[in-house]
């Protein structure tokens, strides 16, 4: 099984990404909202999981836990397979498919390419108590840690990354900090004195080259 996969993006459009781990480009399916939002160059993470069948092996990816949790309880109702589960995601965020189940509306579902009106009304009953309203995307809980890290999300949407990435950059760059202060023995108040500045430059080396030489002029 392969859970998660770390690399440079070499392409990424449509409902593929093409990430490089060791020299190997997997082709990973996504949704086109988070093709979108991967530069090529730059460094992803993607939640990932294997779809293995007689002929054929697939690798879908996602941006965070909570879409491929909900990935896995799609692919659970009768008649959804991964791509149609891929598709509903496309379509709604994590947080909106709970909504949409929490409040018996099938029709958020019919509105997705593939699924009928029997498999929506079927999503939102199988579904049903499985998935909490207050669910919310991996970016947002990220942001929420503390005003340094949400000063550096926003100055990575004002460079032209989306906020997802950003906030993905971010988590990843406070925890290079937080190892780096560790084996330094450092302080609790150095820790504190962690800046803004000196994050966004952490965050920026982890997305890469593109954007970011003019964000520290």
């Amino acid at each position: 099984m392969i859970s998660s996969v770390r690399g440079t993006v070499l392409a990424s459009g449509g409902t593929t990404a093409v990430i490089e781990v060791g020299g190997v480009g997997f082709a990973i399916s996504v949704t086109p909202n988070h093709a979108r939002s991967l530069s090529v160059g730059s460094v992803a993470i993607l939640r990932t999981v294997l779809i293995v069948r007689e002929d054929d092996l697939s690798l879908y990816g996602f941006a965070d836990d909570d879409a491929l949790a909900i990935f896995d309880l799609l692919r659970g109702v009768s008649g959804v397979g991964p791509k149609s589960a891929l598709g509903v995601l496309g379509e709604l965020s994590p947080h909106d498919v709970a909504v949409a189940v929490n409040g018996e509306d099938d029709a958020a579902f019919r509105r997705v390419s593939g699924i009928g009106p029997k498999t929506a009304k079927l999503i939102v009953v199988s579904l049903a108590g499985k998935v909490s309203v207050s669910a919310q995307s991996h970016s947002t809980r990220s942001t929420a840690n503390g005003s340094v890290s949400d000063s550096v999300v926003i100055a990575l949407v004002g460079l032209g990354w989306p906020e997802r990435v950003a906030a993905q950059a971010v988590a990843e760059a406070t925890g290079t900090a937080a190892s780096a202060s560790a084996s330094a023995a450092a302080s609790e108040l150095e820790a504190q004195q962690h800046t803004v500045s000196s994050l966004l430059r952490l965050a920026l080396v982890y997305l890469g080259p593109q954007q970011s030489s003019g964000a520290l002029r």
